[in-house]
């Protein structure tokens, strides 16, 4: 799992590369750990032609629902993954809200929150 801590008034897309690079080696199979996901799932809000072909270039393969297109692009299927992750870290009551001033603060409560929804699904 990764994270990424921004104001409140940053555009999501601009976090999508720093996020990838973020993501730890993946651990699996014998042999050589994973340095990179396979592919990266996103909403109409990321899709663009740069962001498809920078991901390209890293060997992942972009899975990003097109923008101007009916609904039902099959992403809503994944989707809940990422929004069951975000509701568990709601029950955190220092991440729903945020009451700390400083960011290395809140990062830490973050990562908190992380470690143990990892452990509860370990």
């Amino acid at each position: 799992m990764a994270t990424t801590l921004t104001g409140a008034n940053v555009n999501d897309v601009t976090q999508l590369l720093p996020l990838v690079e973020a993501i730890p080696t993946l651990r699996g199979k014998r042999g050589r750990p994973r340095r990179r996901p396979k592919r990266v799932q996103g909403d109409r809000g990321y899709d663009s032609n740069s962001h498809r072909r920078q991901l390209r270039a890293r060997h992942i393969q972009p899975v990003l629902a097109r923008r101007f297109t009916e609904h039902g692009s099959g992403l809503g299927v994944h989707r809940w993954v990422v929004e069951r992750t975000i509701a568990w870290l709601h029950q955190f009551r220092r991440l729903r809200v945020r009451f700390e001033r400083l960011d290395e603060i809140h990062e830490a409560f973050l990562s908190i929150g992380c470690s143990l929804i990892c452990l509860r699904h370990l």
